[in-house]
């Protein structure tokens, strides 16, 4: 009798997001990929179980890169300011690569209701302890729904937005966000 064979997740989970980049997430089913990886449906679904369990750790993998440059940015004890300042910084820097696969997990989790719920408040979570009363708490909302836009623009296709004028964004909303 054979070993059995293990399955590299971090390759399911590559190909699942490919899927995703390149033809959205309606494209995204176990049995794609599956075949993208060259393994049985049940490969697939030992690994992850369904396709809900995969979509949360495609998300997963993205947030931990996400975090910990986010924690680099912002810091130990970080204020709230510091914190959206840190995010904007941080979409900013990310790789077209990262922006991509961000974008693309986004469209497959905002397809169901309990994906949808926590990508709320992930983004309120973000700005939720804002001072709202001071200039500099509604300047950093403002900066922050900038950014989180113009990522948007770009990374769903709706509006072509080169490396220059990105750079250039990302001046502006620095430059709206500090401190006066």
């Amino acid at each position: 009798m054979g070993r059995r064979r293990s399955i590299d997740r971090d390759r399911v989970l590559d190909a699942a997001e490919e899927i995703v980049g390149r033809q959205g997430a309606s494209a995204l089913t176990i049995d794609a990929v599956a075949k993208a990886v060259g393994i049985t449906k049940g490969g697939v679904q030992s690994c992850f179980g369904t396709k809900d369990a995969l979509i949360d750790a495609m998300f997963e993998r993205w947030g931990k890169t996400y975090d910990e440059l986010f924690r680099e940015l912002a810091g130990h004890g970080a204020t709230p300011a510091t914190a959206v300042r840190a995010h904007i910084e941080a979409t900013h820097r990310s790789d077209d690569t990262s922006h991509a696969k961000a974008a693309s997990l986004m469209a497959a989790l905002l397809q169901t209701p309990e994906h949808l719920t926590s990508t709320r408040a992930w983004y309120r979570s973000r700005i939720a302890k804002l001072d709202m009363s001071t200039d500099e708490g509604r300047r950093l909302r403002l900066a922050f729904l900038a950014t989180e836009g113009a990522f948007m623009l770009r990374f769903f296709g709706l509006m072509d937005i080169g490396a220059e004028e990105w750079q250039s964004i990302f001046r502006d909303i620095g430059t709206f966000g500090q401190e006066s």
